[in-house]
């Protein structure tokens, strides 16, 4: 019998025993037959002369200043198939974290604009496979997320006000092959990065997976162009040299020279040309206005979807900082870098760094 764990238009056809459930503020544990139940919530007054439910009265959840809020807790086997999230306030201090199968440290870190390719607290249209985000503020997972034993997803507010959160977990409850590895997100940031060091994607990774791809906001600090830096994927015992290099900023983000189109005509002015595609992306450029936005910002995506790129025992992955300073040499630069790094992997895994401190976190 077909699993359902992943479908497309090709399969989308085919019949499966799989279960689906859906998890929100109006039915909080997915229970069948249990949604829009709720009798007390922030459509309440709303609703009040509709005579009470089923008239809308959960459909959104307030979280404290402080407060981590259990936004699923799952009883496996089952898989997350797309989750769908609308979150006020500062996206930087508010943290998605996902736990598998009753693990004790999360499996998923991350401030939520960045998990979403939303780095800088700014929106952008985002069209991908994995990630949409989509007018105003809607954030959209499609990464498939199987567990065996159990899924719990939390969302903490770190910011001295209170925030509100719409969501919806779709999930559905089945049998998961053998060779599923479980879904793994992780944020860094440099700021700045030190003068001629690397910025760290990901290290530590023990066990066996495939890594899926990469988020960047990029804020850069100096004049000129900023992307002359290679990726490295360091795997299963490399040393100082990877077994994968790339070839330039740009071009691990499956663009080329600057992200302008017309450069061959004009020469390079710094004209950058947003795009975003099923499995790459510059959605956002954030660009000087001569008075409080004194820098350049970019936010940029490269999914692993159709690549993914294999490891057997451990993984490392940096990228340098490279732009240009006189006599055609290269200039170490020291930028602002923040990444998310998403992977596969069996479990256990390594625990992940601390994440940094809501001042550390601050887009300023």
């Amino acid at each position: 019998m077909f699993d359902g764990l992943a479908m497309d238009l090709g399969t989308l056809a085919r019949l499966s025993d799989a279960e689906t459930r859906s998890i929100s503020a109006e039915n909080v544990d997915g229970a069948k037959g249990k949604g829009g139940m709720a009798t007390e919530g922030l459509g309440l007054k709303s609703a009040r002369d509709l005579g009470g439910r089923p008239w809308k009265i959960a459909p959104a959840v307030e979280i404290k200043p402080g407060e981590v809020y259990e936004v699923a807790d799952i009883e496996g086997p089952g898989a997350i198939q797309q989750f769908w999230m609308t979150p006020s306030g500062n996206w930087r201090y508010s943290v998605l974290r996902i736990y598998w199968d009753g693990e004790e440290t999360p499996s998923v870190e991350c401030p939520v604009g960045d998990f979403f390719c939303m780095g800088w607290g700014a929106y952008a249209q985002v069209t991908s496979l994995p990630v949409v985000v989509n007018p105003g503020s809607a954030f959209n997972s499609y990464w498939v997320m199987p567990f065996r034993k159990r899924c719990r997803m939390t969302f903490e507010n770190l910011a001295d006000e209170p925030m509100v959160l719409f969501y919806q977990v779709n999930y559905a409850l089945m049998d998961i092959p053998d060779d599923a590895g479980y879904f793994h997100a992780q944020f860094r940031r440099s700021n700045p990065l030190p003068y001629k060091d690397v910025h760290t994607i990901l290290d530590g990774v023990r066990g066996w997976g495939h890594y899926a791809g990469t988020y960047m906001a990029w804020g850069v600090n100096n004049n000129g162009w900023w992307g002359e830096g290679e990726i490295k994927f360091h795997m299963d015992g490399d040393g100082e040299f990877p077994t994968i290099c790339g070839t330039g900023t740009e071009d691990y983000f499956c663009g080329s020279y600057n992200f302008e189109p017309d450069w061959q005509q004009k020469g390079f002015h710094g004209n950058y040309q947003e795009f975003t595609t099923a499995y790459a992306g510059l959605p956002q450029v954030i660009r000087p206005d001569g008075t409080f936005k004194a820098q350049t910002r970019f936010g940029l995506y490269r999914w692993h979807v159709m690549d993914p790129v294999r490891f057997e025992h451990d993984l490392r992955v940096t990228i340098q900082a490279l732009g240009w300073r006189s006599g055609g040499r290269y200039l170490p630069l020291q930028d602002d870098i923040a990444t998310t790094a998403f992977w596969y992997q069996r479990e256990p895994h390594a625990p992940f760094p601390k994440l940094p401190c809501r001042d550390i976190l601050e887009v300023i």
